[in-house]
């Protein structure tokens, strides 16, 4: 749908880290959203002619700024503890896989949306912190996407994203669980497997 693909695409332009001490992380996030924004308008016949080199760009300037891991366990809840340690960490690759796939084809269509940006607003006994922003889109009122980072190794990471209210985590964390209790564990990575084999681009 139309706002997942902003969901997504706004996920990636705005998910970048630093060191902490270094830039708050409403700098990172402005940062890293110019850096990919600049590269994929440098990159653009490139990208045009083979599609598939925009995975180079989301390993170089995506990957590193999200903690997939936390994802991973955020998204399972308490199926995450009943899981077998290789269980986890074949759903922490294909979730990561799955994520990446579905941005690399999103970025391929950005159409240069107006991202505005709000104050960061830390949150009380935690170290997340959320940035908050609006994605304009023409013909159409503004969305109001927002993102949650923590600082980990003294570095923000993102870890959750939410558009209108309803974060990413929550929306998979519900058809995870269901898949989970009515097939199993590995149901749900073969689901997953089977999913990112149909979405990659090539």
């Amino acid at each position: 749908t139309k706002y997942l693909y902003l969901l997504l695409l706004c996920m990636l332009v705005s998910g970048g880290t630093a060191r902490a001490d270094a830039q708050s992380a409403e700098e990172v996030v402005k940062t890293t959203a110019d850096q990919v924004i600049a590269r994929l308008q440098a990159d653009h016949e490139k990208l045009q002619a083979r599609p598939e080199m925009i995975y180079g760009l989301v390993d170089e300037l995506i990957i590193p700024h999200f903690d997939f891991a936390s994802m991973s366990r955020w998204v399972l809840g308490q199926n995450w503890k009943k899981a077998t340690a290789a269980q986890q960490e074949a759903f922490t690759a294909q979730f990561q896989t799955l994520l990446v796939r579905t941005y690399a084809k999103a970025l391929l269509e950005y159409s240069d949306n107006k991202i505005t940006y709000y104050p960061e607003q830390k949150k009380p006994d935690s170290n997340l912190v959320l940035i908050k922003t609006d994605v304009a889109q023409s013909g159409s009122s503004k969305i109001p996407i927002n993102y949650t980072l923590h600082n980990t190794d003294s570095e923000w990471k993102v870890v959750d994203v939410a558009i209108d209210g309803v974060s990413l985590v929550t929306t998979y964390r519900g058809s995870f669980a269901t898949e989970v209790r009515t097939n199993g564990m590995d149901s749900l990575i073969q689901q997953l497997m089977d999913k990112n084999d149909k979405i990659a681009i090539k």
